[in-house]
């Protein structure tokens, strides 16, 4: 890789942590969309609603923060996890 000549403006450096945390986003995608084998379908839109919004919360913090969008699929796997289970626990959907 060469030098940047004098008078040349020198980008910033491109974060690959945004790229990481979209594709554990797109992992949780299916996550989330399988669930109705265990909750009812009215759970799984709730579900693909949260989902859909930590995922324009990533596009939002895509640049002013990257390191912020690798938190975003542990958030997803936590409230997944978390709903099913009070879920199963008060309506008994996994009996």
């Amino acid at each position: 890789m060469s030098e940047p000549r004098r008078g040349q403006p020198v980008g910033p450096a491109i974060s690959p942590w945004p790229f990481v945390g979209m594709a554990g986003m797109a992992c949780t995608f299916f996550l989330n969309a399988a669930s109705g084998l265990l909750v009812p379908a009215w759970a799984v839109v709730v579900l693909l609603a949260l989902w859909l919004g930590l995922l324009l919360l990533g596009f939002r913090w895509w640049t002013p923060h990257p390191g912020r969008v690798l938190l975003l699929p542990v958030v997803s796997v936590v409230l997944w996890f978390g709903l099913v289970n009070l879920g199963a626990a008060v309506f008994h959907w996994t009996a």
